[in-house]
């Protein structure tokens, strides 16, 4: 039984994951490069953790023990002691394979290292460390916290000790996991992102406004959330990487992403966190 994990990452699903293993009942070790990022994900534990507290789903005592079980570091090798380790850093290949040829030397041969990439081949990831038998993807969905979903994503050399691991621990911290082969988008953003790029092109070419696409969608397909609006939850940089990701490794102009997608990326209409994307915030 995995008791202690490493967190790399302490943005919105870095201190997510940090958050619901501590509330588990895990050990974490919490990473990232600087102590504003740190803070800043401290903080954001810390509101989630209130909320739960104000709703009287969680007493004081409950909150300062969950954020006691949170240790923050900006040295990876603070990491080197963890049983599991996850990295939740942004969504490019070059930046997590770096990250993931250094913990390879940083950690024990044992560790698992996970990825919690949306879209990016686990297999390919697997290859820059000597460990790709004990390399696995570990998708949890957004908010971290709340949803109950982990997509486990078994590279080509996975082990079935590997797999069976992880499943424990997603378990242990109180999610369902539901294994996939390595494939582009896995299933979920192979399902997900192509509707919101779909949803895109209907507001480029002029088929309706971002209040009527997202209004049918909840309305006529009972989704929770309009996929715009998803979209600025997202983050349009993050959909936009994901269905380059889709286009390049199916090599099919049905994942292309929308011109205007990539308008509003270049602008740096992000969404929520910029304040501005299909919406303003």
């Amino acid at each position: 039984m995995i008791n202690s994990i490493g967190v790399v990452g302490a943005g919105t699903m870095g201190n997510g994951i940090a958050q619901t293993a501590a509330r588990a009942g895990l050990s974490v070790a919490m990473h990232d490069v600087s102590d504003e990022l740190i803070a800043l994900g401290v903080s954001t534990i810390g509101k989630s953790l209130q909320r739960d507290v104000d709703k009287q789903r969680l007493t004081w005592e409950d909150k300062g023990g969950i954020i006691s079980r949170i240790k923050t570091t900006t040295d990876l090798a603070d990491l080197r002691s963890a049983e599991f380790v996850v990295e939740a850093v942004t969504e490019n290949l070059a930046v997590k394979s770096d990250l993931f040829r250094r913990l390879d030397k940083i950690v024990a041969p044992t560790v698992i290292l996970a990825s919690n990439t949306s879209s990016i081949s686990i297999t390919k990831l697997a290859a820059v460390t000597s460990r790709p038998d004990r390399f696995i993807g570990m998708h949890f969905m957004n908010p971290v916290p709340v949803m109950k979903l982990v997509e486990i994503i078994r590279g080509v050399a996975t082990s079935d000790q590997t797999s069976a691991a992880t499943r424990e621990l997603a378990e242990a911290m109180g999610k369902t996991a539901v294994e996939v082969s390595d494939s582009p988008g896995f299933i979920s953003n192979r399902v997900l992102m192509p509707m919101i790029n779909e949803a895109v092109f209907a507001l480029y070419e002029g088929v309706g406004s971002p209040e009527a696409i997202d209004q049918i969608m909840k309305l006529g397909m009972n989704h929770p959330m309009g996929p715009l609006q998803l979209a600025d939850f997202i983050g349009l940089d993050v959909c936009l990487a994901i269905m380059n990701v889709l286009y390049d490794g199916f090599d099919d102009s049905k994942y292309r992403p929308c011109p205007l997608l990539k308008k509003y990326v270049d602008a740096g209409w992000l969404g929520r966190k910029s304040g501005r994307g299909f919406y303003q915030y």
